[in-house]
């Protein structure tokens, strides 16, 4: 075990790469507690991008009168620095000893409204939010006041904010060069609903005097007015994610797929038609809440976030783009031309470009050290394993903190998952029955166990804190080890079954299965005649 002392939000560092409309990633859904089966509030995160995430642990710690924190890149430069505040809260992941969680998603907006001269990026306000607020209204006020003080240099951002009562999403963009402070609303998700946002800023119309449910910055209204972004005399109400971030095409296509994907697995009697994320003509967007069918266990949103639109019209492991074996992996460019015209593939939630994922629960009727469980996973949400992290815990399993995308390590539980996801991708429609068989298994047993670690802790807590912390920390490390030497084990075990092309049955024997028939199918369409044998050999002239 390995007490990690650097920035949390260093892991998000794919994020940076969102600048670019054909790397823009990430996903988050949100779980009330009314619309989760448990009462625990839940939201997720997908960090998706070309990086080997470290999982992070931060203590908390009291600081000096006059301190002040040292603001950096991501490469580690010091680009200035902020005032310190006298004490903060211990950090796992995204989430803080308090059960406060935070995540988001880059929607990146209007590109002129970028302030390179603002200090904090979206990543240092997500870090301090966590080390200084325990609720997601504080998380809030410490986020849009540092911005106030310090300035913003990001692009676009919608960030969910979830403790132990509320669910969040904040939306925030800059004042373009030489601009103060962030121009922002925040929305507080109903109870009983879910939420779901993907790279498009998603609050449309929001009450102006309503501050228990909805939060904003003075002038977001009055600012798009100035800059033509919104005309108060077209008869139209002020729309913050029409104003600050447009839709296209392109957009709709890659970023509300995934909410419509979301929302019609929740609660299909919606109904909700694909004509919007297929920018339809005069189609609604979709809502930026709704009310699931039946309420969402923690196994429920892990499914959630596995998806490849699987059972509809973009089923992405259906197809000739598909290959032989269904496999759902796009390699990038998304964007791709033939002979001028412009297409793209569908981008959905599960991608193979994930660093790391995680989902929060927050649960009000336990203490915050036994309430508040981080689970965590690293590559693709389809083929990871979640396991948990207490957020009282003092130390994180070794194995998720080191490695780098340059050299191929066993070591890292990273490669350890994306060496088995990745040769998965040879016969996808078998190995991903495997793979999913351990992922039950493990993920299953997790659930099962949570009853029980929790009432032992809830034993320690008052007699031994110091045991209960030692208790928790001792679960969690040694099973996150666990899971990696399963993986470990799973990869070795794919890559005999399923060796040169064969795959061995029960006993061990090699067995020649070949090709489904209707890809076999398309083959002799593309090139008819080449592979069909004649019935009779016609024998040679002259024998």
């Amino acid at each position: 075990m390995r007490n990690h002392l650097f920035p949390a939000w260093l892991c998000l560092g794919a994020s940076l790469l969102a600048a670019s409309p054909q790397v823009s990633a990430c996903t988050n859904l949100l779980v009330t507690r009314g619309a989760s089966a448990d009462g625990s509030v839940m939201i997720t995160y997908t960090c998706d991008g070309v990086f080997h995430p470290h999982l992070r642990y931060i203590p908390a710690a009291d600081h000096e009168p006059g301190a002040t924190v040292k603001v950096t890149d991501w490469s580690g430069n010091v680009r200035g620095e902020i005032r310190q505040v006298p004490h903060t809260y211990a950090v796992i992941g995204l989430m803080n000893e308090h059960q406060l969680a935070i995540s988001e998603t880059t929607f990146g907006g209007r590109e002129e409204l970028v302030n390179p001269d603002g200090l904090l990026h979206y990543g240092d306000l997500m870090q301090y939010a966590l080390q200084r607020a325990r609720t997601a209204r504080e998380a809030i006020t410490v986020m849009t006041g540092l911005v106030a003080e310090y300035g913003y240099r990001s692009g676009g951002e919608s960030i969910s904010i979830a403790d132990t009562e509320e669910a969040w999403i904040l939306e925030i963009i800059g004042p373009g060069p030489g601009g103060e402070g962030a121009h922002w609303v925040a929305v507080r998700v109903p109870d009983g609903y879910i939420s779901c946002h993907a790279n498009k800023a998603r609050i449309s119309t929001f009450p102006l005097d309503d501050p228990d449910n909805c939060l904003y910055s003075e002038n977001v209204i009055s600012f798009a007015i100035e800059k033509g972004y919104y005309d108060p005399g077209s008869g139209v109400p002020f729309r913050f994610c029409e104003a600050y971030c447009p839709a296209t095409p392109e957009s709709r296509r890659y970023a509300s797929t995934r909410v419509w994907s979301v929302f019609r697995r929740a609660a299909p009697s919606l109904n909700l038609s694909p004509d919007f994320h297929r920018a339809v003509a005069d189609a609604k967007p979709y809502p930026l809440w709704i009310k699931p069918d039946e309420k969402l266990s923690l196994n429920d949103v892990f499914d959630l976030m596995r998806d490849h639109y699987e059972g509809t019209d973009y089923d992405m492991t259906n197809g000739i783009d598909a290959g032989p074996h269904g496999g759902p992996v796009r390699w990038r460019p998304l964007n791709w031309s033939v002979d001028d015209a412009k297409y793209a593939w569908e981008r959905p939630i599960s991608s193979q470009h994930t660093g790391y994922s995680f989902v929060s629960q927050s649960r009000a009727w336990l203490p915050d050290p036994i309430g508040g469980v981080y689970w965590h996973g690293v590559d693709d949400t389809y083929t990871t394993c979640y396991f948990p992290l207490y957020c009282g815990i003092n130390a994180i399993p070794e194995s998720f903190t080191v490695g780098s995308l340059r050299s191929f390590s066993w070591d890292s539980a990273w490669w350890v998952f994306n060496f088995v996801a990745n040769y998965a991708n040879l016969r996808y429609s078998d190995m991903v029955q495997d793979i999913q068989a351990v992922q039950r298994d493990l993920e299953r047993t997790f659930i099962a166990l949570q009853p029980a670690v929790d009432n032992t802790a809830l034993q320690l807590i008052d007699s031994d804190r110091e045991l209960m912390t030692r208790y928790l920390t001792d679960y969690c490390v040694t099973h996150a080890e666990l899971v990696v030497k399963r993986w470990r084990q799973l990869g070795e075990h794919l890559l005999t079954k399923y060796n040169d092309g064969y795959v061995q049955d029960e006993p061990g024997r090699p067995r020649e299965v070949g090709y489904p028939d209707d890809w076999l199918r398309r083959v002799l369409t593309s090139r008819p005649g080449q592979f069909k044998l004649k019935e009779k050999d016609p024998g040679v002239p002259g024998s």
